[in-house]
């Protein structure tokens, strides 16, 4: 097959990505199949499918799988001691103080606990708080930001994270080393604007909060508020397991494309480029942008505008979607928030990485 129709090829299977899963509710709702598909079709497509690839394929999303099972087994066994020991901390420090120390502990242990685990132990917290809605929107946008950029200093950390350093061929630690000095003081800083919104959100309320919640049997409640089943806990581990592999098919069938036209592109186009990650899921697009072949400030670009972008609205990242499912938020209520902070932070860290 010739080069021209390989990247044709692609740039359909790329256009399919990118636009069906905002277009077709039976896509949404099936992601890692689809994305499986597409993937397979990408590797064929450029040549790359073999008995190499598939032996990757099915090894990398191991430790990830792994993690997230493991503890999610852990949160759901220790699910009412969680609530009850955020309830007792609650009572002796102040609710600004609480979401900045919120923030920060699940930023910095997302990248062990995994992304997905942190937002639900973010969830199980908000519902302790009983915060005025738009007050608890904000810290669940801010804290959300700040699980996005933590998970990704490891591999077990988040889908992104374990594309990125299976593509790059590199160790567990690398990322921390590449990013450790950006995204730190990111997490920090985002848990010192979380307190002062909440801080300042009581301050003008007078610390009202918003009424007690409904009880489960009233039907009140959102159903992912509910404890999950174990069956439930082991579904969510094969679906990161279908889905870290699909995205390792796709990163392996878009090769082509990378090699041809993004490590052309300037470092500083790829951190504006990417704040495509706000509406398209930000591994995904690692998968189809990452090549070892790319300058270290290249993969900097890349991997903090995919992080950054990736918290601004709902489909950006797992945490968001996750947060915003059990607490339903809306994608309006979300924007309000996510996109001027997102900006901000984009604009920030533009200045730090290329002034």
């Amino acid at each position: 097959m010739s080069e021209n129709l390989v990247l044709a090829g692609l740039g359909l299977i790329l256009a399919a990505v990118l636009v069906l899963p905002f277009v077709s509710r039976k896509v949404e709702h099936n992601l890692e199949l689809f994305l499986f598909v597409m993937g397979l079709g990408a590797s064929a497509v450029s040549g790359g499918l073999g008995v190499e690839l598939a032996v990757k394929a099915v090894r990398e999303p191991v430790l990830i799988s792994l993690a997230v099972l493991a503890f999610g087994l852990t949160f759901r066994a220790l699910q009412g001691r969680v609530h009850a020991a955020m309830a007792a901390v609650l009572r002796v420090v102040s609710p600004g103080l609480f979401a900045f120390i919120l923030t920060v502990v699940l930023g910095l242990t997302s990248s062990l606990i995994t992304a997905i685990i942190a937002s639900l132990v973010l969830v199980e917290v908000i519902g302790v708080l009983r915060l005025e809605r738009k007050t608890e929107v904000a810290l669940v946008v801010f804290a959300c930001f700040s699980i996005g950029l933590g998970a990704a200093l490891t591999p077990v950390g988040e889908p992104l994270s374990t594309i990125a350093v299976s593509k790059l061929g590199q160790g567990f630690w690398y990322l921390f080393k590449l990013l450790g000095l950006y995204v730190v003081p990111g997490v920090l800083a985002l848990g010192a604007g979380a307190a002062f919104y909440v801080t300042r959100a009581g301050r003008v309320t007078g610390g009202k909060r918003r009424a007690a919640l409904p009880s489960p049997a009233s039907g009140g409640l959102d159903d992912l508020r509910r404890a999950e089943t174990y069956g439930e806990v082991v579904l969510r581990a094969l679906k990161v397991y279908l889905f870290v592999m699909a995205l390792v098919l796709l990163g392996e069938g878009f090769k082509p494309a990378i090699d041809r036209f993004v490590l052309t592109l300037s470092p500083g186009l790829l951190y504006w480029i990417n704040m495509i990650s706000a509406v398209v899921d930000n591994a995904t697009l690692a998968a189809a942008e990452i090549s070892p072949r790319m300058t270290a400030l290249q993969l900097k670009s890349i991997l903090m505008g995919l992080l950054i972008a990736g918290g601004m609205l709902i489909p950006g990242n797992i945490p968001n979607i996750i947060a915003a499912n059990k607490l339903r938020i809306g994608s309006r209520e979300w924007a309000a928030i996510g996109v001027p902070l997102g900006l901000v932070v984009m604009v920030i860290y533009f200045v730090v990485l290329f002034v």
